[in-house]
């Protein structure tokens, strides 16, 4: 099983479907909260893009946004169910990070709900720390807040 990281944009359509199916799972562990995340969610903005692939198929995603001068913010990340606990979220971390030291970016920031345990692990195990909640998070008792200097 041979893991590749491809660069696109929100524009791909692999990367899409992949979103379709993070947005059908996130509507049922965020309950009733759903609608007022799903609102910060919207693919326009985004043009930095990372697909894992095995072979043809795209088994994650993961995107990286503008957040202020110095940062980006990681959004949208997901991994198939059938291919999870294989490095893969980690990867495309990974690749995130790099693309945004490219583009002169020195950190990133990410929300995830407090009910997405295996997300909250795998920030902590790639480096990053608990901040305050901010922007439209503030107040979220379901959101969790983290950065990571690159």
């Amino acid at each position: 099983m041979k893991i590749k990281y491809f660069k696109t944009d929100a524009e791909n359509p692999q990367f899409q479907e992949l979103v379709k199916l993070l947005d059908a799972g996130l509507a049922v562990t965020d309950g009733e909260d759903h609608a007022f995340y799903d609102q910060f969610n919207k693919l326009d903005g985004i043009k930095y893009v990372i697909l894992a692939k095995i072979g043809e198929e795209a088994v994650g995603c993961g995107a990286i946004k503008r957040f202020d001068d110095g940062s980006m913010e990681v959004k949208r990340m997901f991994v198939l169910t059938t291919h999870r606990g294989k490095g893969i979220a980690k990867g495309i971390l990974r690749e995130l990070e790099n693309w945004a030291l490219e583009l002169g970016f020195k950190r990133c920031v990410l929300e995830t709900g407090k009910r997405q345990t295996e997300a909250i692990a795998l920030y902590f195990s790639s480096g990053y720390r608990v901040i305050p909640n901010y922007g439209q998070y503030i107040g979220m008792d379901n959101s969790v807040c983290f950065e990571k200097q690159l």
